[in-house]
């Protein structure tokens, strides 16, 4: 389970983010590309975009569901 105490700092501020225990898989960025996003080195994912509409919060559900360390949360 994501720990909402160790986000990482690239994450927008909203309900949904990834921590640091990501492993820079890739899974959430394929499943909602609109809303994860990797960093710069490539070392972890980030939030970059909370979602907006039922849609990308399906997405982003999934993305969570299918992260395969739990490094992803939601807070909402």
């Amino acid at each position: 389970m994501a720990d909402k105490d160790n986000k990482v700092e690239e994450n927008v501020e909203g309900s949904f983010y990834v921590d640091n225990t990501c492993i820079a898989c890739g899974v959430c960025v394929n499943e909602a590309s609109g809303n994860f996003a990797m960093n710069e080195e490539g070392t972890h994912a980030y939030v970059m975009k909370q979602p907006e509409n039922s849609e990308e919060k399906d997405v982003c559900d999934s993305a969570l569901q299918s992260c395969p360390v739990d490094a992803i949360g939601d807070d909402g």
